[in-house]
């Protein structure tokens, strides 16, 4: 009865079938594994102490900034040059700006250190003034913003002197020398109001590296696992159920109960079988529209003679 599953059409559903699963386990289970990962690293960044409370080092010493450097004091000394506001950042469910400078460093890099934060426009804002002289500045280290960042400005198009990502990529086009692939942020607001601004500049929190702790997308890693492991298990229901219609086909073509067509047992697409009764009535009516022999029409040359004959009479 199963002898179908030989045929060529079977063989490609067959092939399909054994690919599809193992591909759709596989999937699910690397799902699984990253959001494992960030159940894991959400552990750990809870056991451990946190970042800003340890003691602070050399900005050199802690690069590249990884999950573990992320959020540690550094230190770095140098002189504010140039200065930025970062509009579209929310402090205390409020919406506001970053007040952002680079520090150029004896090593002729310069890190961008984002000094406060102030509430309001960026647009004709007016903020505090940075230091002047060589300053030695405390921050908590972060990594390059990226178009995930909470905050980013991606869209482009803002008023000169503004910054919509806090990245080495984009500053490095404002800026005539060397940007650090880093920025920090100071844990105290410098002393200094801004007039207009609704008062002084308060600290930006360092934010958690990306790819720890329990966030949106560590869900949606676990609602991709369910879908391919669904998608699995469709695939062989679906198998099972076409070999099961093909096994009934079959078994009605053994029984006389279905007419075999030339396209398999059972098929939909092979030819309908021909009614003897219309194939009578078809033939029945060429019969009757065959003429005769006394219905046979004469020929214009056995017209003629019939014509002169009634003439001479």
């Amino acid at each position: 009865m199963y002898r179908f599953l030989l045929t060529p059409r079977w063989w490609g559903i067959n092939l399909f079938v054994v690919l599809a699963i193992p591909f759709c386990v596989f999937m699910g289970t690397w799902q699984l594994g990253r959001f494992e990962d960030r159940v894991q690293s959400h552990e750990q960044a809870t056991k451990q102490p946190d970042p800003s409370t340890r003691a602070a080092e050399p900005l050199d010493e802690l690069l590249p900034v990884d999950k573990v450097t992320s959020g540690r004091p550094a230190i770095a000394t140098g002189t504010y040059a140039d200065q930025f506001l970062v509009p579209g950042r929310e402090l205390d469910d409020r919406q506001g700006f970053y007040v952002l400078n680079m520090l150029r460093t004896d090593s002729g890099k310069a890190l961008p250190v984002v000094r406060g934060w102030l509430p309001g426009s960026a647009s004709g804002a007016r903020v505090p003034a940075a230091p002047e002289g060589e300053v030695t500045v405390t921050g908590d280290l972060q990594a390059s913003e990226n178009i995930n960042s909470d905050g980013v400005n991606a869209r482009g198009g803002l008023p000169e002197g503004q910054l919509g990502m806090i990245s080495a990529a984009t500053l490095v086009n404002l800026v005539p020398y060397d940007v650090y692939d880093a920025w920090v942020t100071l844990p105290e607001a410098e002393a200094g109001g801004a007039t207009g601004t609704g008062g002084a500049m308060k600290p930006v929190p360092a934010a958690a590296p990306q790819g720890s702790g329990l966030d949106l997308k560590a869900f949606q890693n676990l609602g991709y696992t369910g879908e391919w492991f669904v998608f699995a298990g469709f695939v062989l229901f679906m198998w099972f159920r076409l070999v099961r219609r093909e096994a009934e086909a079959v078994r009605d073509v053994a029984l006389g109960l279905v007419p075999e067509t030339e396209d398999g047992p059972g098929s939909e697409g092979g030819p309908a079988p021909e009614d003897p009764s219309a194939e009578e009535a078809v033939k029945a009516v060429k019969a009757s529209s065959v003429p005769g022999p006394s219905d046979s029409l004469e020929s214009p040359e056995g017209a003629a003679p019939k014509a002169r004959e009634s003439s001479e009479a």
